[in-house]
């Protein structure tokens, strides 16, 4: 067996050390939640806006996630296109929906969050009379690859 001398071994220990150093230095990651939580706010309020100015069936289709999924009247409702579907089947004339985040958290990775809130539904039946249905909403939004926010559960 061959004898090392020191003068052989002092390149590999420096790469061992440059190697540890350079891992201990590294930065890390930059938190990018509250730039993603102003940002989901604003989707929030751009999908409520739409719902009340263009209805609730094409809020909901226009800020659906491909893979988005909604959970309705006990329904498990996935993909954008069966979301779509299942709001332009229903009867949503003479309905408003309204309702503001009251809290708002993102990941620090700026593509993934949350939020809830209370929402307030209102419809009109066929005799005039407006009921009303008060509940709390849970929506969970993900940064698509376009940079646009879409829900992915509703």
């Amino acid at each position: 067996m061959k004898k090392c001398n020191r003068s052989e071994w002092k390149p590999v220990v420096a790469a061992i050390f440059l190697a540890l150093g350079s891992h201990a230095c590294s930065t890390p990651p930059a938190d990018l939640s509250e730039v993603a939580e102003a940002e989901i706010l604003q989707a929030e309020a751009d999908f409520a806006a739409m719902a009340q100015k263009e209805g609730v069936p094409s809020a909901f289709e226009t800020f659906a996630a491909e893979d988005g999924v909604i959970h309705r009247n006990n329904l498990i409702i996935e993909g954008k296109q069966a979301i779509a579907d299942f709001y332009h089947n229903g009867n949503w004339k003479n309905t408003t929906l309204n309702w503001v985040p009251d809290k708002v958290v993102a990941a620090k990775s700026g593509d993934l969050g949350y939020t809830y809130g209370r929402f307030l539904y209102s419809t009109q039946d066929s005799t005039g009379q407006t009921n009303t249905v008060e509940g709390i909403f849970h929506t969970v939004w993900k940064k698509q690859p376009d940079g646009h926010w879409r829900f992915v559960w509703d």
